[in-house]
């Protein structure tokens, strides 16, 4: 069929009409960038992460990681995403100063070329630490600001494990954390610092007019301050209603990250908002109360050694019995290496007998073995090595033979993942460390945790499948560098006093401290 002439002619009219209409509707719409590293360092474990640990993601890919940003969600539609660069690591040891660097300057050169932005959403987890350098996230929103210009508005989300120094509480406008330990609702309040950043530019409200911020000299590890119990639960609930007030944009409370040795590391709680008196007395309340708690909060679980852990696990009748491997857990930054526990349960007479219980031990890193399980091949019998390259202080390399079950690649951590059975132990040896806290963890290795009499894991509270799959569980608190022990740990640099490690201590002043506008000279 022909168009005659006239109507081509109103063809693309139309066709030039809607084209403008599309790209004047952009033109209205706020221009929003996304940038973020994150990662929690233990400066206490020998470990050094470098950049490919980050598996940055750049552009596009970015939108990856946020479900609520993808296409067809209302959401991607309320804004021109600049994704730039967002770089999420496994927690470890201190990252290098050069790896650093170079993520910073790749953030830094897509924020430039791609300016001018209305709004950031930096995505961070507040527990960096950095070879040689203090308060690296303070560090880079700083640097990000000279980009991006004093006028954008920052939007922060945040693992409530992390540290707000004032350096970053002043460079950012909105900020939030998560609330809940295990973190079930780390999306869901990545979200919200999304909606608050876009009701702030669409409104035409801005910056918020008031931004308060209490430092609360406590420091204490997560695994005893975890939301599912007291008093962490209770505390916590306090949160929500304190935003729902008029005048009150947002409210967090930070227990901070306790294996890094700066004067950062401790609680804080923070509020934003435009009524300054409502600011005010909603932080000062949210202070006091984590204050007054501060003596009641104890072990998610019952602790115990190693030994003390596995007596009750022989004699529970339970199972699955599950022991955290605690000292040297790689998600909260240990190195992921530490063969001390392993060394101890493969010395114990009761997994070498025939008749004895099942153990499945997740995980060793162990390159050395893995090559040779791949050469010989599934149900052959090898021995090499595993362990302590990175973290030998309490433990040297352990030698292990046995019958190669399973093996698997592919995996992003991991890499390749080999299962080896020693007597009635079940070893998973990795390329790279990993950590296990899923079910399908373990089953795609062909292992049935739920069939299992001891389960032992490098992990401190159990992430929520593994809780489920436990019929009991306890934490062992074992060597490492996120040693759950904090007495044992050498700080030098943090603030003092500070609970727990100064008892009689004075009460804080826990008044309020107005943070100047990022846009200010203050």
């Amino acid at each position: 069929m022909k168009y005659k002439k006239t109507h081509l002619t109103s063809y693309l009219i139309f066709i030039l009409l809607a084209t403008m209409t599309t790209f004047s509707a952009a033109q209205n719409l706020p221009r929003i960038a996304i940038a973020g590293l994150g990662i929690e360092s233990s400066t206490f474990s020998p470990a050094i992460t470098e950049e490919e640990a980050f598996h940055a993601r750049l552009g596009g890919d970015v939108f990856n990681g946020y479900p609520f940003l993808s296409q067809g969600e209302s959401m991607r539609a309320e804004a021109v995403w600049v994704p730039t660069l967002v770089g999420k690591s496994l927690p470890g040891g201190a990252v290098s100063r050069e790896a650093y660097e170079s993520l910073v300057k790749k953030t830094l050169d897509s924020l430039e070329k791609n300016k001018p932005y209305d709004g950031l959403f930096f995505d961070i987890h507040g527990a960096m630490s950095v070879v040689g350098l203090d308060d690296p996230e303070g560090d880079l929103i700083q640097r990000i600001r000279k980009v991006i210009g004093p006028e954008t508005i920052v939007s922060t989300s945040m693992d409530l494990h992390g540290n707000v120094s004032q350096r970053l509480a002043k460079h950012t406008d909105l900020i939030t954390c998560y609330r809940m330990a295990p973190h079930e609702d780390a999306m869901q309040s990545k979200e919200r610092a999304v909606r608050n950043l876009l009701d702030r530019i669409k409104s035409g409200k801005g910056k918020p007019a008031y931004k308060a911020w209490i430092p609360i000299p406590v420091l204490l590890p997560g695994e005893q301050t975890s939301t599912r119990i007291e008093p962490g639960k209770s505390l916590y609930s306090k949160v929500d209603p304190v935003t729902k007030e008029t005048g009150i944009i947002d409210a967090a409370i930070w227990i901070g990250y306790a294996w890094a040795d700066e004067p950062r590391n401790h609680a804080v709680v923070m509020v934003t908002g435009d009524d300054k008196e409502k600011v005010a007395k909603a932080a000062e309340y949210l202070a006091q109360s984590f204050w007054a708690v501060r003596s009641q909060f104890d072990f998610v679980a019952p602790t115990g050694s190693l030994d003390e852990c596995l007596t009750k696990a022989f004699a529970s009748k339970k199972r699955p019995f599950f022991i955290s491997d605690t000292g040297d857990n790689p998600t909260a930054g240990g190195a992921g290496d530490v063969t001390w526990t392993l060394t101890e349960l493969l010395a114990r007479p009761e997994f070498k007998r025939e008749d004895g219980p099942t153990l499945i031990y997740a995980s060793i890193p162990g390159p050395a073995l893995i090559k040779k399980a791949i050469e010989a091949g599934k149900g052959a019998t090898v021995e090499g090595e595993v362990g302590a390259a990175v973290d030998a202080r309490y433990a040297p390399p352990l030698k292990i033979k046995g019958t190669v079950e399973s093996i698997v690649q592919g995996d992003r951590n991991a890499e390749v993942e080999v299962v080896i059975k020693t007597g009635t132990a079940y070893v998973i040896v990795t390329q790279k460390r990993k950590p296990y806290h899923k079910e399908v963890d373990f089953t795609r290795l062909g292992l049935e945790p739920r069939k299992a009499d001891i389960v032992v894991v490098k992990i401190g509270y159990l992430e929520p499948e593994l809780y489920a799959m436990q019929a009991d569980w306890i934490m062992a608190l074992t060597p490492g560098g996120v040693d759950q022990d904090l007495y044992r740990l050498n700080y030098k640099r943090i603030q003092r006093p500070m609970f727990p490690f100064d008892k009689s201590m004075k009460d804080p002043d826990l008044s309020v401290r107005f943070i100047p506008s990022s846009d200010s000279n203050d």
